[in-house]
C-alpha cells in the first residue's frame, strides 16, 4: 500500500508559480497512475491532471491546460505539479492521488489512495 504527502502549497499572486509535490512512500511511485485534484470552498473537488504509469502519459483538464505540468522523478519516488500563470480560479486544496490501473482516468473513484492535501491561494 502506498502512502501520499503533498507539500508546496502556499500564498502566490496571480500570474504567480508554484510547484507542488506528491511524495510516495510504501511502494514505488512508478506502480501508479497519479492525479491531482483539487477542491475549492463550497465546490466539489475536480480533477486537474493524472500521470501514466510508464511516466510520459499524461491528460489534462481544459482548465489548467497549457499553465500546469505534470512529471515525475522516480529516483525521488516524487511526482510534481508545476503551476504557472495562476489565477484566483485556481485557489483550492490540492490532493494527488494514485490509481493501480495502467489506465490513465479523470474519474475520483478509480483511484484508491489519496494524500491530505496542499492548500493553495491565488490572490488577485
Amino acid at each position: 500500500q502506498v502512502q501520499l504527502v503533498e507539500s508546496g502549497g502556499g500564498l502566490v499572486q496571480a500570474g504567480g508559480s508554484l510547484r507542488l509535490s506528491c511524495a510516495a512512500s510504501g511502494r514505488s511511485i512508478s506502480r501508479y497512475t497519479i492525479g491531482w485534484f483539487r477542491q475549492a470552498p463550497g465546490k466539489e473537488r475536480e480533477f486537474v491532471v493524472a500521470l501514466g504509469r510508464n511516466g510520459d502519459s499524461t491528460y489534462y483538464a481544459d482548465s489548467v491546460k497549457g499553465r500546469f505540468t505534470i512529471s515525475r522523478d522516480a529516483a525521488k519516488n516524487t511526482v510534481y505539479l508545476q503551476m504557472n500563470s495562476l489565477e484566483p480560479e485556481d485557489t483550492a486544496v490540492y490532493c494527488c492521488a494514485a490509481d493501480t490501473s495502467r489506465f490513465i482516468s479523470a474519474a475520483q473513484s478509480e483511484y484508491e489512495f489519496w494524500g491530505q492535501g496542499t492548500q493553495v491561494t491565488v490572490s488577485s
